[in-house]
């Protein structure tokens, strides 16, 4: 199984989303901090939001934040989400023209594979990702500064 660029950049904004708790985070930010293009991101982000997975806020003060807490956000029903095609071998597709597939076991086995592999994503959530044990390493590979959101004030203001 081959997981997409997109299905990736999918997961990392949403790792960088829940980094940042409810905190606004922007597509151009994100884009810096994974040294990835502004432009694949945009798009990721589009469907992320289409899907529910994340809020996008247009304006002056808009951003990205996540949709929900980090538990609820199911790794496997990401990829079932993200990812358009799961055809393994040319026998899962419609235009086969494999000359063996009337009696060739290997569909059947790369379809219990594939099952499976979705199958372990679903025991994981985006919280998972974001255990507290790897958080703070997280954060400072990313170089996520703390920063106040816009409504919110420090004690020298």
């Amino acid at each position: 199984m081959h997981i997409t660029r997109y299905t990736d950049y999918s997961l990392r904004v949403l790792m960088y989303l829940g980094l940042k708790n409810e905190k606004l985070s922007t597509i151009g930010e994100i884009a810096v901090h994974y040294g990835i293009s502004k432009n694949h991101l945009m798009k990721v982000v589009q469907e992320l939001s289409n899907k529910g997975y994340v809020v996008a806020t247009r304006g002056k003060n808009g951003g990205l934040k996540l949709n929900g807490e980090p538990g609820k956000i199911n790794i496997g029903a990401l990829v079932r989400d993200t990812e358009k095609h799961f055809e393994l071998v040319e026998c899962f597709s419609e235009g086969n023209s494999c000359i063996i597939a009337p009696v060739c076991r290997l569909k059947q086995l790369f379809s219990e594979a594939l099952d499976g592999f979705i199958r372990v994503l679903d025991h994981y959530t985006l919280a998972d990702l974001l255990a507290q044990a790897d958080r703070s390493e997280l954060t400072q590979l990313l170089q996520i500064v703390d920063t106040p959101a816009p409504h919110e004030t420090t004690a020298t203001d």
